[in-house]
């Protein structure tokens, strides 16, 4: 990747995640286009830019980039809500990252290789990951639905679909140990997770529910392992 995306990258991480303050973002979620904390933060990212670069002749890009930002921002602020603010913070997140990639490539023709789109490895990683999320969910809900242990009115409640969620990344994650060749990094998650467990399955004193979550786990890990060894089989190399 050029040096100069990198840096207009990290300028905005740096403006964006390390110098605004909590008292300016609901600033401006409350006083929105009237807010003097856009503004102020919009100067911040042309500061970091001259800043990163060591170089006032790259002006016409601070400047571009600040007046897009402030576009974003203003527009974030108009439009958001509670109850989308989650949807437009990552959709906020785009946008910058898009008008960086757009800015480097007016300015300095920057070019992205795609290339990697069109080879099969790429497709059968995609292929393993995507395995590994809902699909694999729903095959061990199928699988292990005949011993769920019932439901007990008293027990702590769990955050909704958290444990599909977890499972999820522990696979994913697994999967990216595996084709990176960090094998004992497997191990270290199973006991990551064994011990966080051990503690809630000792004070429920519940041998169906231990044996549920076990058979649950090793399930769990050992789908992940296996299509995680078809992958790198298949793709005749690693990450």
């Amino acid at each position: 990747m050029d040096i100069i995306l990198i840096k207009l990258v990290i300028a905005h991480l740096i403006g964006d995640f390390f110098l605004q303050p909590g008292s300016w973002v609901k600033d401006k979620e409350t006083k929105k286009l009237k807010s003097g904390k856009l503004y102020l933060h919009v100067l911040v990212h042309v500061a970091l830019i001259f800043l990163v670069f060591l170089d006032f002749g790259i002006w016409k890009v601070a400047l571009s980039i600040g007046i897009i930002h402030l576009g974003i921002d203003a527009l974030k602020s108009v439009f958001q809500t509670k109850k989308n603010a989650r949807i437009l913070f990552f959709a906020d997140q785009v946008l910058h990252f898009g008008s960086m990639i757009w800015i480097w490539h007016i300015f300095y023709n920057g070019y992205l290789d795609s290339s990697y789109l069109n080879e099969t490895k790429t497709w059968i990683l995609i292929s393993g990951v995507l395995f590994l999320t809902m699909p694999t969910s729903i095959m061990m809900k199928v699988i292990i639905a005949k011993w769920l242990p019932e439901s007990n009115d008293e027990s702590p409640k769990s955050l909704q679909n958290a444990g599909k969620y977890i499972g999820i990344l522990e696979r994913v994650l697994i999967f990216v140990f595996i084709l990176t060749n960090h094998f004992e990094a497997v191990g270290f998650l199973l006991g990551a997770k064994s011990i966080f467990r051990f503690g809630d399955l000792k004070e429920a004193h519940d041998l169906k529910l231990t044996e549920y979550v076990l058979i649950g786990t090793l399930l769990s890990f050992g789908i992940a392992i296996v299509v995680s060894l078809l992958t790198a089989g298949i793709t005749g190399n690693k990450l």
